[in-house]
Formats: C-alpha cells, structure tokens, sequence
C-alpha cells in the first residue's frame, strides 16, 4: 500500500499532480466535481501549513479542449475560498521563480503539463524520471504529492517520473477512489453482487464483463445494452440518419459479445423494453420484441427500470459504469436515475463511476452520502474493476 498525506511532515513545500481536466465550452472552462474533490486534499495540505505547487493537465494538441490552466486557477481558487495564483509556465524560469517565493498556505498553478514535450510519451518510470521536466522540478520540493486518480492509469511524466526521485505520497482523492474502486477485487461480500453497465462504448465494458470475477448479475443499458439486444436477434443497435456509430462498434465487437452473450448468459440481464421519442417529443416505449431498427432509442423502458431496481434492491454491491440513457434530457432519465434511486435506498456496498453519470446525482436531487463511493474517474475506474495495475499507484507503492 502506498504512503499517504497522514505520514507528511507539516510545513513542507509540495509538488501536486491534480487532475483538473474538465469540459469546455466556447472557449470556457467549465466548473466540474474534480475541482470540489481535490480541493479538499489542497485545502488539507495548506492547513497543515504546506506551500502547494499544483501541476495538472487539460485535454490533449490538437483538441478544442486543450487550453491554458489560466481559468482553472479561478475555479479551483473558488472552490478553495481563497486566491490561487497562476503562472503560464511550468518548468522554465519564471515558474522556477514563482515556486519559489512560494509560502506556506499559498497555493500556485503550474500551466497546462501537457504543453511539455516531456508529459505526454508513454515510456517506463525510470525514463520519466530522467526527463528534465522531472529533473527541473523535483530539486524545488520537498515531497511529491499525487492526488490523480483519474488519470493514474497513464505513464505520463507528471504522474510516474517523481516518485522515483523524491518521496512520494498519495492524496485523499487518490487514496479514498483507489479503495473504493478495487472493492470487488479485494472485498468478499455476503449477499449477490450487481454491476449496472451502460454508456456508448462497448470497448471500454466488454472487459468488465469478461475479466470481473464475483459478479452475480451484470444489468445492462445505452448504447452497449442495445449491441448485446441486437446481439440476441433484435432489432435495435443500429444507426439511424446515416451516422455510423452503432455500426462501427458492431463490426468491431460483434464476435465478442455474440461469444459473451453466449458464455455469460446466465449472468446477462438485458432490457425487455426502451423508450424513445414519441410523436408530439413525449416519451414513448415499446418492447424489445417490437422494436424496428429505423427507432432511435434513447433509454431504457418502464418495466426494465423495474426488473434493474429490483435486483440493485436485493444486492449486498452495486457497481454502476455508465448511463443507461440520456439522462440529461428528463424525458430518457428514468433508467438512470430510476436505479441510483434504487440504490440510494438501500444499505449495499455502492460505487457510481464513469464521470458523466454522476453527474445524475445532483441533478436529479439525490444525495452523494446514499452511495458508498461516488467516483470522478473514467478510464482508470474500468482499470481497478477489471483488476489492471494503474501505473501512477504502482511508482507510489514502490518502497
């Protein structure tokens, strides 16, 4: 097990990797729940009187997505109640100067690490640890800090270079997530596990389904139900006004799940009914049996909810990867929120992940204290179910 902020010695200068990625919008950066999440491990780290360098990363070149840290200072500042300073470089010398006139119990904002050279290459610790990102960091610092989880699945320099080169510690983000996340791998419990699957890519939960041992009932919804129904002779999953998605997924994946859907049938609970945009925009449903692969479908039905809650009802652990519509319209949120309800009203061991469902909670007046474990990561969430090593958390359990 890694070492955590509890074992820091209080009033030291600190490097800290967050991951601050978020949505942007016409140039905007919108506010998400990572900010309020690692604001929390800041906020508890400038208590103890540390002096806080964050590093952090936003998208990727290329994407519309991949802007400056500048405005993420003003959010994170926010979520803090107190000023964030930011600098628009990360390892040259006016970042080299601002960290250090750095003081305890102020906060500084390196800018975007992915514009470095050395950040994005996937390449073993030991090579990160070399790279002069690394080597011109490290010396400023006492400690290294890594609260990204959600990214602790990739071997970027930021987030597996300094472990190797100075003492290293994980976050509260880092450290409650990795616990949560790896329950149904390192827990036993008592009564039925469930795991609710959804969302638009089948490539990121056809592993679930083959690699998870201990799941009971794997229920299944979006974009990914609808393949495996189409799979079992229906006739949804497939596009409609010429888009390709479906399709494309189809011919990439069909074997797979025809060969999952035959090996963990027993085990598989797909929908009965779906529901769609019916004439005037209301809601409408029909049953699996009477589909018509003209329909765009947009949630699962009334009597699926049903059959989902029912079984997240009698589960001793949930685990919910996904949406099971598009719950951001209220007209195709009942499946989605229909079962967060259902769990929210039990007492099972209960983790959300993959970021935009939980996004559900709030929106539709639920609370996060009813879940177990809210989780803000993607990618490395479907790391820890599967039972893959994240790299980030291998360098920190490094002795």
């Amino acid at each position: 097990m890694f070492t955590t902020i509890d074992d820091l010695e209080s009033g030291r200068k600190l490097l800290v990797r967050l991951d601050l990625n978020a949505p942007v919008e016409d140039g905007v950066v919108q506010d998400n729940r990572r900010f309020q999440r690692h604001a929390e491990t800041v906020r508890e780290l400038l208590e103890d009187g540390h002096a806080v360098a964050v590093l952090a990363h936003q998208g990727r070149p290329g994407r519309d997505t991949f802007v400056s840290l500048e405005q993420h200072a003003d959010i994170l500042a926010g979520h803090l109640d107190r000023a964030v300073s930011f600098v628009p470089d990360t390892d040259g010398e006016e970042a080299l100067a601002a960290i250090r006139d750095l003081e305890g119990g102020e906060v500084l904002l390196l800018e975007n690490v992915r514009m470095c050279d050395d950040e994005l290459p996937e390449k073993d610790p030991e090579e990160h640890a070399e790279s002069d990102l690394v080597r011109t960091l490290a010396p400023e610092f006492d400690a290294y800090v890594n609260d990204a989880y959600s990214a602790a699945h990739r071997a970027h320099a930021s987030l597996v270079g300094f472990p190797l080169v100075m003492d290293a510690y994980a976050g509260r983000v880092m450290e409650t997530e990795y616990t949560a996340n790896s329950a149904i791998q390192d827990k036993e419990f008592d009564g039925p596990v469930t795991m609710v699957l959804g969302g638009t890519k089948a490539e990121d939960l056809i592993p679930v389904i083959e690699r998870v041992d201990g799941v009971d009932r794997f229920c299944l919804g979006g974009i990914v139900g609808e393949l495996f129904l189409r799979a079992a002779g229906h006739d949804v999953g497939y596009d409609v006004e010429g888009t390709d998605f479906f399709d494309d997924q189809w011919e990439s994946h069909r074997e797979t799940i025809e060969d999952i859907l035959e090996a963990y049938e027993d085990r598989l609970t797909l929908a009965v009914d779906l529901a769609y945009e019916g004439d005037g925009g209301e809601r409408a449903e029909i049953g699996v049996d009477d589909a018509a692969k003209e329909t765009s479908f947009l949630d699962v039905g009334s009597d699926t909810t049903e059959t989902y809650a029912d079984l997240v009802s009698e589960s001793d652990a949930v685990f919910v990867k996904g949406a099971l519509g598009v719950f951001e319209d209220e007209r195709f949120s009942d499946g989605t929120v229909g079962v967060l309800e259902a769990i929210a009203e039990t007492d099972c061991f209960s983790v959300v992940g993959g970021g935009d469902t939980s996004r559900a909670i709030p929106m539709y007046g639920l609370s996060e204290d009813d879940f177990s474990h809210v989780s803000i990561a993607g990618g490395a969430y479907v790391a820890a179910l599967t039972g893959q090593s994240l790299v980030a958390i291998d360098v920190l359990e490094r002795e």
